[in-house]
């Protein structure tokens, strides 16, 4: 499994911990991890996989329901005394994810302007519980991990990690939550570029821009792991260790559950609808995961540029 240097020191202050606040956790789909994909699986669990007989509450009390959230404020004054060094991120799921912050957020720091010109802006990622107030809106766990541009934050209920395996099936493990957490910033960097504002808002379908977005997020999260056992905390050694290949297959095996097809198929009405693609396809998505963890170039990653996207 993925290993933290022990004696690294830990920096919470990328991490705004919530989970103080919280409120009722809406069912409404979850592994949306992506900056637009919210109302789509809200739609696929509603309405049981695109069919519009389905017995659930209608769409729109559940949207009423996600504007709804508490949030709280943020109090890292736990956080700050539990993760401290690596070797806390090494006992530690909490831990864990703030250490795989601060590794993505050096990453990109450095990486960003030498790919593109263009600095990098470090943002936080808030933990939440049961729901929270986000410049995008209300939102619950339900919704999985998401990237609101409005406000520049990535927010994560971390017990969606669990959910990936109960609910999703996946194998699930520190690597897992730490692709999950790159995707997220991913998206932070293609706001930073300015990639979003290519996109259609709501535009859906298997080559929409949506869809592209989705995979250069997991490309973006595939480049950060190639490198993520070089990429240095401190200047001198790098934070994490050891990345192994189960902890990459783990995470394929992740991006491969939370695929369009496999959600429509498994949680939805059991029927593929590509028009209704915001993600892409497991295979997709494990394919620009893999094209950016071998080549560990950001600029591999142009899924806008391409009429194959896999």
């Amino acid at each position: 499994m993925v290993r933290f240097r022990e004696g690294a020191r830990l920096d919470t202050s990328g991490v705004q911990d919530r989970r103080g606040g919280g409120g009722r956790a809406v069912a409404v789909g979850g592994g949306g991890i992506g900056v637009v994909g919210l109302i789509a699986f809200v739609l696929i669990q509603v309405l049981g996989g695109g069919g519009s007989g389905g017995s659930g509450p209608d769409v729109a009390s559940v949207l009423a329901q996600l504007q709804g959230g508490g949030g709280g404020t943020a109090d890292n004054t736990e956080l700050a005394q539990q993760c401290q060094t690596g070797a806390d991120a090494n006992d530690s799921a909490d831990c864990a994810a703030v250490a795989i912050v601060d590794s993505i957020q050096d990453f990109w720091t450095a990486a960003l302007p030498q790919a593109t010109g263009t600095p990098y802006a470090e943002t936080d990622t808030v933990f939440f519980s049961g729901s929270v107030q986000t410049a995008c809106g209300g939102a619950t766990s339900g919704s999985g991990p998401f990237y609101c541009p409005g406000d520049q934050l990535v927010y994560v209920d971390l017990t969606f990690f669990d959910q990936l395996q109960t609910q999703f099936g996946a194998r699930g493990g520190t690597f897992v939550d730490a692709y999950v957490l790159a995707h997220e910033y991913g998206h932070h960097v293609q706001n930073l570029l300015g990639t979003n504002q290519q996109v259609t808002p709501g535009e859906t379908g298997p080559t929409s821009g949506t869809v592209r977005l989705e995979l250069q997020a997991d490309c973006y999260a595939g480049v950060w792991a190639n490198h993520a056992t070089t990429t240095s905390d401190d200047g001198q050694e790098p934070l994490i260790t050891e990345i192994t290949q189960d902890d990459v297959d783990r995470a394929l095996d992740a991006a491969s559950r939370i695929g369009d097809d496999f959600i429509q198929t498994n949680l939805g009405g059991g029927t593929v609808d590509q028009d209704a693609f915001t993600h892409g396809s497991s295979a997709q998505r494990e394919r620009w995961f893999s094209t950016g963890y071998e080549t560990g170039d950001p600029g591999a990653c142009d899924t806008f540029a391409t009429d194959d996207l896999g």
